[in-house]
């Protein structure tokens, strides 16, 4: 079987790769707009905005996972959100169709339902509050009317909450980071639940769709249980690095009062910073998640929460000596 990984050059897409190329049975195609920095050989630089380069790269693919996005909570300029994740799921199912290929799995997100929602499983009403969740909802869309009028293929659509793993350099690895340094600060009360995934069970679940072929169309929650709470992690993370836990607590206002300062100072200078609005409107929200449905497929993930906590602080934080 041949898979073509697009958007494979990124952490959740290498890790993917990784899996797969342990595969005596799968022959693997990494499709992306930059080089594979692990697997150089066998990736091939084609943008998913440009749709006859798609098509020309997935000659003889059984399989398609398209990973490509644009996540970041800081895209400029905005219309890039809707020109990749949409526009590009548009080529890549036009290169499929080119292709005969009838098997997708897209990975989607739980941002299309928006912040604080109550324990959201597949069903709930997409409410997206940001332009990636809102671009991540219309390319579902898209995907909902294409197959339509072709219900003769797989279509399985994974939406994971917030990933992390070693390698992540996204919003959980600087929490843990300014918890190994000693530069944490709660904001808010710390009992907000988090729910995560760690890459480990996000590639096991992508690779258990791809063995099982779970026919028509399919939307699964990708969550690992129990939820932690900020408080969770921040604990669990001291535990494991040995590291004392700040005692200090800035009120919610506060915070979003050096979000939006951060904002503007953003706005003025054309850099980017680590703070935003956004960013403390995420960290203190409740982001829980239904994923009832994953377990019900028969899927068991490999690692627990605090298996893979634990693997992520001791591969980025954990000096070795020797």
């Amino acid at each position: 079987m041949k898979i073509a990984i697009i958007g494979g050059s990124g952490f959740i897409g290498t890790n993917v790769i990784r899996l797969l190329k342990g595969m005596k049975d799968y022959e693997v195609l990494n499709v992306d707009k930059r080089q594979s920095t692990a697997f150089t050989g066998i990736t091939r630089i084609a943008d998913v905005l440009d749709r006859e380069a798609m098509a020309k790269e997935l000659k003889g693919v059984d399989v398609v996972v398209l990973l490509a996005a644009e996540h970041q909570d800081n895209v400029q300029p905005i219309s890039l959100y809707y020109d990749v994740n949409v526009e590009g799921m548009r080529n890549v199912l036009y290169a499929m169709d080119q292709n005969a290929i009838k098997r997708l799995v897209f990975t989607s997100s739980v941002a299309i339902y928006g912040l604080d929602k109550d324990n959201p499983d597949e069903f709930f009403p997409a409410d997206p509050f940001n332009h990636y969740g809102k671009s991540k909802w219309e390319a579902e869309l898209l995907m909902q009317d294409w197959f339509k009028q072709h219900g003769d293929w797989n279509i399985s659509i994974i939406r994971p909450t917030v990933v992390f793993g070693e390698g992540n350099r996204g919003n959980v690895f600087n929490l843990l980071n300014q918890i190994a340094s000693s530069r944490f600060m709660m904001i808010g009360k710390g009992q907000n639940q988090k729910s995560m995934s760690y890459v480990g069970n996000v590639v096991a679940f992508i690779f258990f769709l791809i063995e099982n072929n779970f026919k028509g169309y399919s939307v699964y929650n990708y969550v690992d249980k129990p939820d932690f709470t900020t408080n969770d992690i921040v604990y669990n993370t001291g535990k494991v690095l040995n590291k004392p836990i700040s005692n200090v607590r800035i009120p919610y206002w506060v915070g979003m009062l050096g979000g939006y300062a951060f904002d503007i100072l953003a706005f003025v200078t054309r850099k980017k910073f680590a703070v935003s609005s956004v960013r403390v409107r995420k960290f203190c929200a409740v982001t829980k998640y239904d994923a009832t449905k994953v377990g019900a497929s028969g899927f068991v993930a490999p690692f627990t929460m605090e298996e893979g906590l634990k693997r992520t602080l001791v591969a980025e934080f954990v000096v070795k000596e020797g």
